[in-house]
């Protein structure tokens, strides 16, 4: 038996997210139909990094699959390719040795939210506008207090099936990177469901003075879901990295 990483990267707008759903379609249902199509093997599963939410993109989104026969890394990503629909895109294959798991090696993860003040058509699906000032050099104070905990049950979505809500956050910052755009970029070693959407929206809060620095730290150390702003908008993140240690793959 073989285990193969796949790299990809995916739009959103079109899917109620990366995991197989029973009454919507999935990245990871897309994903598998193209493998089981083009490997001609119904027992292929693919296991991803994590779970996206529904319209949130990823720019890199990594999944393993095992099959009993080797494979030409160049040609499955050149013929996945043909058979997925344009908004996915397979970047490489990889094999990997057969103890790796996408999910469960992963070193971290990096998301980047972006918010724009102007009204562009052309982004209106990628940025979220917001109709007021933002102080981000407040966001940016507050960002900072995630790094004084690990415990982040107020940003977690309610009755999920993880055993901890301990996460390890190694960046977070707001940058602007046009005239009236600013993102914010957050990795940490793991997320839970619908984390970065939540921290984003009670950052938004400080942003608009309804939150002081203060009271977010008193929001994250409440460990309370109702206590954290509201999530903000799925469309306007992505999921840009992830890392692996190098000692997972193989010769392909």
């Amino acid at each position: 038996m073989f285990r193969y990483f796949i790299y990809l990267a995916y739009d959103g707008a079109n899917y109620h997210g990366w995991q197989i759903q029973p009454n919507g379609n999935s990245v990871q249902e897309t994903l598998t139909r193209a493998l089981i199509t083009f490997l001609r093997d119904d027992a292929i599963e693919v296991t991803g990094a994590g779970r996206t939410d529904a319209g949130v993109h990823a720019r890199l989104m990594v999944a393993h699959f095992d099959i009993e026969r080797m494979l030409d890394c160049d040609s499955v990503t050149d013929k996945l390719n043909r058979l997925l629909p344009p908004d996915i895109s397979v970047y490489q294959v990889r094999r990997v040795r057969q103890d790796a798991h996408a999910r469960f090696d992963a070193t971290y993860r990096t998301y980047k939210y972006y918010i724009t003040t102007r009204k562009d058509p052309f982004n209106r699906n990628y940025a979220w506008r917001v109709f007021q000032s933002l102080d981000f050099d407040k966001m940016n104070e507050a960002a900072k207090v995630l790094f004084e905990y690990t415990d982040f049950t107020s940003f977690s979505k309610l009755h999920t099936d993880v055993k901890t809500n301990n996460c390890r956050i190694m960046h977070a910052r707001w940058e602007q990177i046009g005239e009236d755009e600013w993102v914010f970029t957050i990795q940490a070693d793991r997320f839970l469901r619908n984390m970065v959407r939540a921290v984003v929206g009670t950052l938004v809060e400080v942003g608009r003075g309804k939150l002081t620095v203060e009271g977010f730290r008193k929001v994250i150390e409440e460990k309370n879901r109702c206590s954290a702003g509201t999530s903000v908008p799925g469309h306007a993140l992505f999921l840009v990295d992830i890392g692996y240690p190098d000692d997972l793959f193989a010769v392909c």
